[in-house]
């Protein structure tokens, strides 16, 4: 069973069990600061769970994408060592809102599992692990799954209490275990509780569902508070039950991994070893850090680094030093997302839509990986140059922390230059690192107090002063230095006027250079300390505090201003159109783009969003004039200001108007609404239940997406041989034609008899059975399913087996109920005709059909038609 099919048949299953079936979250929570990303299908309920978001439903199943590779949950690590641990992995799960609780959750876990409509995996290999305190499960397990005792286990909270972070939901669970080594007819093993557990550490037990019974509310000091009502939280990993259904050993080996496995074998020139475990490691890292990187850049998150965007970065460079060890020196990843794109963009269409942005930004941070090995590999000549047959340990450090080698690939590049490392070295140079580090942040916010000493990785005070944010009113400016940190390779400054903006509100930091006497520094990040803001960058070479010129890059920080001041206008607009209950849920305002989230039920209909466009354009052509000024908080209310979702704000606070717009804001802003230029919407979406987003463009980037739009139009137009603005009139008649071809041949294959537009070959007469074979071009499920049909009608002891000729080829197969009756099934037919080709298949007792895995088989197949209905019907 492909995972895909499991997938569908596990929101099925609930949906019709009453579930409100809810599309996966954003891998980037909405509004929770405890968490770096999704890593648990109940993470967009949490507030449900608390009583705190009420919905207008109280069961619900999902398929939540996840990923777990920083915080508490990190597998970043182990991933490729183990046969189970992803970064990026799918979630199912169901869940109650206080509506059911233990009965059906048990209930509907064990219906799902064993019952042969769905993954009818036997009972025998089933096993329970309960929280030792948990008496009502332990029953509630004997009485719903008819299981003894000696199949459930008791553990302790280390392994039966479920808890999302170090705060939040949690409760006592019960966790369902595969044995991987049963076979049909074997009786259950017998077994302590000891052996249970060891045996599920050594992996013959394989974990699948857990269910968590949500009754209490952890908080900070460690105190549960009950839950206002009981509910249910349950998470299945996707690629462990398809590994169970599909019968390997690793969920590498399932068809979630198998293209990826092989695309990454071409790429190096070797074929994944599936049977070497240990070899496979780097194919088995590229497989799964194709999937988070593509998920992480489909759901906004980007290469950065600070935050989500350097997780984002270690897992995408993690990929790219595999590869290199596999000895691959151009870009793995990004063709990697084409073949991800192709398996899971159905399930994901964000993927489809983003297929090309995320090719080209992996590529880009690929490459740029390799620029810096490059250096590196320029400094490691250098040493060896020298005659070293020892890179010193020191060195090797450098290269870590000034050029990004992790300490294996270089011990691969010494090893191939026929020279050693010294990793003891490395490792004592990398905790003198890790003391500074720790060192450094002990000093209020990282810059020291006036008069602290220099020390190699530290603080040195320059003179006294305080800062000011200069930012508002300029973007270059002369100003001093107050303090600065020199570390290897990298340099840090704390300026007296600085006029670059940190990060805040949605708005992205500021970028630009600093140009001192005789040295320079571009500025690529821009970060917070308890003195100020701090600007730096990567730097080499001599320094000296002098006086510097301090610029802000000007054309870009204009377009943050013309997409923030947008954010503005949309948030008016939205709130005139669809009401006053919307409210700004979070923002980003890039130079490139901006994403506003907000408030709002349901999907925003495309008429709608017109006018919501139409009305933010109008604003931006009345060319207002934008004012800010500073004002007491409740001053700045009784205005009608409006405050945000999750921004904390002191007694004076800045306001800023623009038309009928008034929001307190800290970011900069355009001079008058004119300055934007153009507005355009580029998309809607839903980030979380209640919370609607919409992304768009401004000025220059808006201009250029309409003229990207004009030229797609005039080559549709070409290719339809009519003018840009005939082109809907020409696909009306395109379509009316196509209806009235579509008609035609319904009529020509009702009119055709049971056998309408059908090739008949043959007609064989199998043990009393007729068996009907015969070639179709259709490719069409709905006009295949009424030729069987028709087959069928007030017919018995009938068989139709049906070979497609298109495409890579088909077969399908009918019965006449009278078959069916007799414990028949076309699905069964169907596989062992299809197996002749390498093909399988499926569908219902009287129709199904297959696949053929290699077209050129078919013919062999439709020979041997006989011979498999013979044994078929024999058996």
């Amino acid at each position: 069973m492909k995972a895909s099919e499991i997938r569908r048949r596990f929101i099925t299953f609930f949906t019709e069990r009453g579930h409100r079936e809810v599309p996966s979250s954003s891998l980037v929570p909405a509004d929770d600061p405890t968490l770096l990303f999704t890593n648990a299908g109940m993470v967009q309920f949490k507030r449900t769970f608390l009583g705190q978001e009420p919905r207008n439903y109280v069961r619900a199943v999902t398929c939540q994408k996840c990923v777990r590779a920083g915080g508490k949950h990190n597998d970043l690590e182990v991933v490729g060592h183990t046969r189970r641990h992803h970064t990026f992995f799918e979630m199912l799960g169901n869940f109650s809102f206080g509506e059911y609780f233990k009965r059906e959750a048990i209930a509907f876990a064990w219906e799902f599992i064993t019952s042969s409509d769905h993954l009818n995996i036997h009972p025998d290999r089933l096993w329970i692990s309960v929280h030792e305190s948990d008496d009502e499960a332990r029953r509630l397990w004997r009485d719903i799954a008819h299981l003894p005792d000696g199949r459930i286990y008791g553990l302790g909270d280390a392994d039966n209490f479920w808890q999302m972070g170090d705060t939040g939901p949690c409760g006592p669970c019960a966790e369902i275990y595969v044995d991987l080594e049963w076979k049909a007819g074997d009786p259950p093993a017998d077994l302590t509780r000891s052996e249970f557990v060891e045996l599920a550490e050594a992996g013959r037990f394989l974990e699948i569902w857990n269910l968590v019974f949500m009754q209490y509310d952890r908080s900070a000091d460690g105190t549960l508070t009950p839950l206002p009502k009981p509910s249910v939280d349950t998470g299945a990993g996707l690629e462990r039950i398809a590994a169970v259904m599909q019968g390997v050993e690793s969920n590498y080996h399932t068809d979630l991994f198998a293209g990826l496995l092989a695309e990454a074998g071409r790429l190096v020139g070797s074929p994944y070893p599936e049977s070497d475990e240990a070899a496979g490691v780097s194919y088995r890292v590229l497989a799964d850090h194709t999937r988070a990187v593509a998920f992480l850049l489909a759901d906004g998150v980007y290469p950065s680094n600070d935050g989500r965007g350097y997780v984002l970065r270690r897992i995408l460079r993690r990929g790219v030093r595999h590869a290199w060890l596999l000895g691959r020196r151009e870009p793995t990843l990004a063709p990697l997302t084409a073949i991800l794109v192709r398996t899971m963009g159905s399930a994901y269409p964000e993927l489809l839509e983003k297929a090309d942005f995320l090719r080209d930004v992996t590529e880009t941070e690929e490459r740029r990986f390799f620029e810096t090995i490059e250096d590196g590999l320029a400094r490691l000549d250098q040493i060896i140059v020298s005659g070293a047959s020892t890179i010193p340990g020191e060195e090797a450090f450098k290269l870590y922390d000034t050029f990004g080698f992790p300490i294996d690939l270089t011990e691969l590049i010494a090893a191939e230059r026929g020279v050693s490392v010294d990793v003891t070295g490395f490792e004592h140079a990398l905790e003198r690192q890790r003391k500074r580090s720790r060192a450094a942040r002990t000093t209020a916010g990282g810059a020291p107090a006036v008069g602290a000493s220099r020390s190699r990785g530290g603080w040195q005070s320059v003179r006294r002063g305080r800062q000011k944010f200069v930012g508002y009113d300029t973007t270059e400016t002369e100003t001093d230095i107050l303090a600065f940190r020199q570390l290897e390779g990298r340099l840090e400054l704390l300026l007296h006027r600085n006029p670059f903006y940190l990060e805040s509100g949605g708005q992205v930091s500021d970028r630009g250079r600093i140009l001192g006497d005789g040295w320079s520094l571009t500025v690529e990040d821009v970060a917070s300390a308890k003195r100020g803001t701090i600007v730096g960058g990567e730097f080499e070479g001599p320094f000296e505090p002098t006086t510097v010129d301090a610029i802000v890059d000007e054309p870009r920080r204009r377009s943050i201003e013309r997409n923030h001041s947008a954010t503005h206008l949309v948030h008016a607009a939205l709130r005139r159109h669809l009401g006053t209950h919307v409210r700004q849920q979070g923002s980003l305002v890039a130079p490139d783009r901006l994403r506003f989230d907000f408030s709002h039920h349901g999907p925003i209909e495309p008429a709608m969003l017109d006018r919501i466009a139409r009305d933010v354009n109008e604003h931006i052509w009345e060319n207002v004039p934008v004012e800010t000024r500073q004002m007491a908080y409740p001053d700045a209310l009784a205005l009608g200001a409006m405050a945000f979702f999750s921004e904390k704000y002191g007694d004076v606070v800045r306001v800023v108007t623009m038309g009928d717009s008034i929001e307190l804001c800290g970011g900069t802003h355009v001079g008058t609404t004119g300055a934007l230029g153009l507005f355009r919407l580029s998309s809607q979406s839903g980030v979380a239940a209640g919370v609607r987003r919409i992304e768009a463009l401004t000025g220059p980037g808006a201009y250029e997406a309409l003229d990207v739009l004009e030229t797609q139009l005039e080559a549709v137009a070409g290719s339809l041989k009519a003018q840009p603005d005939q082109v809907t009139h020409r696909l009306e008649q395109l379509l009316a034609e196509r209806d009235r071809l579509e008609s035609r041949l319904a009529e020509a294959l009702a009119g055709g008899g049971v056998m309408g537009g059908l090739r008949e070959e043959a007609t064989l007469d199998v043990r009393g059975l007729t068996v009907t074979v015969a070639e179709t071009t259709s490719e069409d499920r709905e006009e295949l399913g009424s030729i069987a049909d028709r087959f069928r009608s007030g017919e018995s002891g009938r068989v139709l087996v049906l070979f497609g000729t298109v495409g890579r080829g088909a077969i399908h197969v009918a019965l006449t109920d009278d078959l069916v009756a007799r414990g028949l099934k076309a699905g069964d037919l169907v596989n062992r005709i299809a197996a002749l080709s390498g093909g399988r298949g499926g569908g219902r007792p009287h129709f199904a059909s297959a696949g053929a895995g290699d077209p050129a088989l078919l013919p062999d197949a439709r020979q041997a038609v006989a011979a498999v209905l013979d044994e078929w019907v024999g058996t």
